[in-house]
């Protein structure tokens, strides 16, 4: 009872918890160490996403607040009661300060930039809000192989490559485009018609299948960089990586919608995927 009541009153349980997260079902196969840590890092990621992306986040601003926050997290000397739970993971497990400072980076590029000329500029961007977070939770999964750090920046990819092809209407509502000018001119798209919701074409449907294409190859790359001897280790990874193949598969099915309701697999079908995620993890 005591145990079930520290993890209700932590701040950082409480916020991974209402976002909804994919990752929650990756999140409660950890021990309860591991559990409490990754909570911190995702709802700290999260507040820092948010800064710029909602209204209520302030953006610069909330942004450099919660960076004087990480700081002080470093330090040891918190001030909100987020930062003494990101205080108390990082007194446990080694997370560089250089994921988080990634993150910000990352971050900051939602704030200055909107449009992406060719892949490479995506891809860092990738790394630096979706793999540096990867970096950060492999320290805490635990892993015994250098590789396994590979293998988070190519999964990290994937996943963000995923929530792109997901969101593309609610970015286009915050006048984002995350496809590459590049791939647009290479299938004779305009900007207009993916940002404006206009009728869906061949192009456009050859476009957002080349790009759903890529995101496969990226989850593939990821893959077969797992490490061996690290595959329990990393088995929360192994869901999440399952959970948004099902998203993509999801996308897929339903030929990558512009319009509508965002595409969100149901919990019973997430719950299916980690399980399967877990035995194969367990049997190979």
């Amino acid at each position: 009872m005591l145990l079930k009541a520290a993890v209700a009153e932590s701040a950082a349980a409480r916020l991974t918890r209402q976002s909804g997260t994919n990752f929650y079902y990756a999140f409660r196969v950890l021990p309860f160490d591991k559990r409490q840590a990754i909570y911190a890092v995702y709802s700290f990621c999260r507040v820092l996403d948010d800064c710029v992306d909602e209204e209520s986040g302030e953006g610069a601003a909330g942004l450099a607040r919660w960076t004087q926050e990480l700081q002080r997290c470093y330090g040891g000397t918190p001030e909100t009661e987020l930062g003494r739970d990101l205080t108390a993971a990082l007194s446990r497990f080694p997370i560089p300060r250089s994921c988080f400072e990634d993150i910000v980076a990352g971050c900051r590029m939602d704030l200055e930039v909107r449009r992406y000329a060719r892949f490479d500029e995506l891809r860092l961007y990738c790394e630096r809000v979706a793999s540096a977070v990867g970096l950060a939770c492999i320290e805490i999964f635990g892993y015994s192989q250098p590789q396994a750090r590979a293998y988070a920046v190519e999964l990290g990819v994937a996943l963000q490559l995923t929530n792109i092809l997901r969101d593309v209407a609610t970015d286009a509502a915050r006048d984002r485009l995350y496809l590459p000018a590049e791939d647009l001119e290479r299938f004779g798209v305009s900007e207009d018609q993916l940002m404006k919701g206009a009728a869906r074409t061949p192009a456009v449907d050859a476009l957002l299948a080349f790009e759903g294409a890529r995101a496969r190859e990226q989850f593939a790359r990821a893959a077969a960089l797992l490490p061996r001897p690290d595959r329990r280790r990393l088995a929360s990874a192994e869901i999440m990586a399952a959970i948004y193949r099902g998203l993509l598969e999801e996308l897929a099915r339903r030929g990558y919608p512009l319009a509508g309701p965002r595409v969100q697999l149901s919990k019973a079908r997430k719950l299916w995927l980690a399980l399967g995620a877990c035995v194969r993890t367990l049997l190979r």
